[in-house]
């Protein structure tokens, strides 16, 4: 036993000796630095009100330090919340404790206003416990009352389920962006996803809709083309839903005077070309190429990402006034016509009176008429929109022409009998005159009431849109990302693998120059859901500044 003893001493002995004898040899280190314009690009998508969360991999010094460099976690900030947890609770302690957490579920989960801006980070065993049915509605609610959340050692899995929630409760548009092979599940998940191409590989880029080489080429995919996208299919759908409402409108009216019979108010060729042919190209050219401002008022207004996401210019109530709009066009389009040409005669003492010739006069004022509106919804002329909206009236005329020609009618008798329509009914200057006036009662109103909206209740668009023109200010010149800093104010690296450097990194000593005040928690460690009776860290970064500084002195 002596023996045993003695051998146990000496090791002991020789493991202390060891201890303050080693010195250190070398050390090795991946780099693994930020890409150009990462933290210029979150601050520009913030002020667009995109809300982001970052789901990684890494360990929790390492999200953070990430979260600082980008400008997600930032000094002006109330609190920021760390939850580490380790075990999970009942439900039925979580109801009686969460109180201001705890809400009966819903379909959707409606935003809510908070005093101040917090921080939420979380490590990947408090999120498994946290996507439990009982306790998703609670993370979700105190997530989105965060300014900024990070996720931190998550799996793949999780980063899915994460953007699920999202989808599950909120009524949002969810886009995914990575570079890995992990992140394949999360950009799948996601209504959008968006792969980054670089050193990790090709899989996030082969399962993403979109793919480009930096992140910060996002700031231009969302606030550029995504905020014209939007624009154009909302103008594409408004003047598709007016053309045609309106084109069906008068059909209703010329019913009370045909007996409700099946007798068109239009020429029969007129209703197969007036999609086809004579309305297709302009709108084609306003879904391509019309915008408000150009990209680089985009990317000085961030803010005007804004009407997207409250679906300012399309929804029911937009939707009822352009019906509302095509009824009173349409009423203008068939009384207007038949008014000048009922009980009237021409030159020669001959009756004008013929269908034909009434068919001819509606449409060539239906058309003019949703000609004008499309002029008028456009904000960015082109030539190409210039041809587009010219030439399609020039071919309606040119077609006409062409149908009512003696030499249609030698061709095709049976298909072009009314011979000389167009040439008798368009040398009529009364029948120009009743295009000018249906023109303009169609017209006059929907300036007035744009004029008047603007001017009441102008959008941030306008407001931007008449500060430029008003001032004539040049465009700002295009944003280049700035050259890397040799020194910053803040360390970028932790040793994990020794026990204190992880916690000095996170409490912030080398970002803050001044004492921290203690400030009000959102919810306190007695209080939060994921904090009942369960070991695990949950701290406060003032919390750390209070105990360091008390140990300091």
């Amino acid at each position: 036993m002596k023996h045993q003893e003695m051998i146990i001493y000496w090791l002991i002995l020789t493991k202390r000796s060891l201890r303050y004898l080693r010195r250190l040899l070398g050390a090795t280190a991946v780099e693994d630095k930020l890409q150009d314009g990462v933290p210029q690009t979150i601050e520009q998508l913030a002020k667009a009100d995109i809300k982001i969360w970052v789901l990684t991999g890494d360990k929790q010094e390492t999200a953070e330090n990430i979260g600082y460099s980008c400008n997600m976690l930032r000094e002006e900030m109330k609190e920021v919340f760390i939850v580490a947890a380790n075990a999970a609770e009942e439900p039925s302690l979580v109801r009686s404790r969460a109180g201001l957490f705890w809400l009966q579920k819903t379909e959707t989960m409606q935003d809510e206003k908070v005093d101040g801006e917090y921080g939420l980070v979380i490590n990947g065993h408090s999120l498994a416990f946290a996507l439990e049915n009982n306790l998703e509605w609670e993370l979700l609610r105190t997530a989105c009352m965060c300014q900024t959340v990070i996720c931190c050692r998550v799996t793949p899995l999780q980063k899915a389920q994460v953007v699920q929630l999202v989808k599950k409760y909120k009524k949002a548009v969810t886009l995914a962006i990575g570079d890995g092979a992990n992140d394949v599940s999360m950009i799948k998940a996601a209504h959008i996803g968006v792969g980054i191409s670089g050193q990790e590989g090709m899989q996030a880029v082969l399962s993403s809709d979109y793919s480009f080489a930096q992140f910060r080429y996002l700031q231009r995919l969302l606030l550029v083309h995504g905020r014209w996208s939007y624009l154009r299919m909302c103008k594409f759908l408004r003047y598709f839903f007016y053309k045609n409402f309106t084109f069906t409108f008068v059909h209703f009216w010329y019913a009370f005077y045909c007996g409700f019979s099946a007798q068109t108010v239009y020429d029969e060729w007129f209703i197969t070309l007036y999609n086809l042919v004579y309305t297709a190209l302009p709108v084609l050219g306003l879904s391509l190429f019309d915008q408000d401002v150009n990209d680089r008022w985009s990317f000085q207004y961030p803010q005007l990402y804004s009407p997207g996401q409250q679906n300012l210019y399309f929804n029911k109530k937009v939707f009822v006034r352009c019906m509302m709009h095509s009824c009173y066009s349409s009423l203008i389009l068939f009384f207007i016509p038949w008014a000048a040409m009922c009980d009237t005669v021409r030159d020669d003492g001959k009756d004008v009176a013929d269908h034909q010739s009434f068919a001819l006069l509606v449409q060539s004022c239906l058309l003019i008429v949703v000609n004008v509106q499309l002029c008028l919804d456009t904000h960015y002329w082109t030539a190409v929109n210039q041809f587009f909206v010219w030439g399609s009236l020039a071919a309606y005329f040119a077609i006409t022409f062409t149908m009512y020609s003696n030499g249609m009618f030698f061709i095709f008798t049976s298909s072009f009998p009314f011979i000389g329509t167009a040439r008798n009914t368009l040398n009529q200057p009364n029948v120009w005159l009743t295009m000018f006036l249906t023109t303009l009662l169609c017209s006059l109103p929907v300036v007035a009431f744009r004029f008047i909206l603007i001017q009441l209740w102008p959008t941030i668009n306008d407001k931007v849109r008449h500060k430029v023109q008003k001032e004539g200010l040049p465009a700002p010149a295009p944003r280049r990302p700035p050259a890397r800093r040799i020194s910053t104010r803040r360390s970028g690296y932790a040793f994990s693998h020794s026990q204190g450097y992880g916690d000095l990194v996170t409490s912030r000593r080398f970002l803050l120059k001044r004492p921290l005040k203690s400030r009000t928690a959102l919810f306190t460690q007695t209080d939060s859901p994921l904090a009942q009776n369960q070991p695990q860290h949950y701290r406060t970064i003032t919390e750390d500044l209070e105990e360091s500084q008390s140990s300091e002195k």
